[in-house]
C-alpha cells in the first residue's frame, strides 16, 4: 500500500537544510478502443493536470519489451511535487468529465508510485 504521510526530502544547502515533498509519478497503461473519443479525451484531460501542478513525462511514445512478455499499447507517465496532489488531480471536479471520457474510450490500468 502507498505511503500516504507524504515523506519529505531533506538536503543541506547553503542556507541550511531545506524540505520538499518526495515527487510521485502516475503510470497509466492504456488500450484505446475509440480512437476519435480518446483524441477528444486529451485535448480536456491536459489543462487538468497542469491545474494542479502536474506534467506529462511520457504521452504514448514507443515502448519496447526488455525482459518479460509485457506488451502495453501506450503508457502515460504523469509527474505530481506529491502523491497527494496526483491524488487530488484523480479525483478533482475538472477531471471528472475527462476521467468519464477516458474510461469510455479506453481500458486503463493506473497505479500511483512516489519518487526519490
Amino acid at each position: 500500500m502507498l505511503n500516504t504521510n507524504h515523506p519529505v526530502r531533506r538536503s543541506l544547502g547553503e542556507g541550511g537544510w531545506t524540505s520538499s515533498a518526495m515527487p510521485a509519478y502516475v503510470i497509466v497503461e492504456i488500450d484505446i478502443v475509440d480512437p476519435a473519443g480518446y483524441e477528444e479525451y486529451k485535448k480536456l484531460a491536459g489543462a487538468t493536470v497542469e491545474k494542479y501542478g502536474g506534467k506529462y513525462v511520457i504521452r504514448g511514445g514507443r515502448t519496447e519489451v526488455l525482459e518479460g512478455d509485457w506488451k502495453p499499447k501506450r503508457i502515460v507517465v504523469l509527474q505530481f511535487e506529491s502523491a497527494q496532489r496526483a491524488k487530488d488531480w484523480l479525483n478533482s471536479e475538472q477531471y471528472r468529465e475527462p476521467r468519464k471520457m477516458r474510461h469510455r474510450t479506453a481500458r486503463t490500468n493506473m497505479i500511483l508510485v512516489e519518487g526519490v
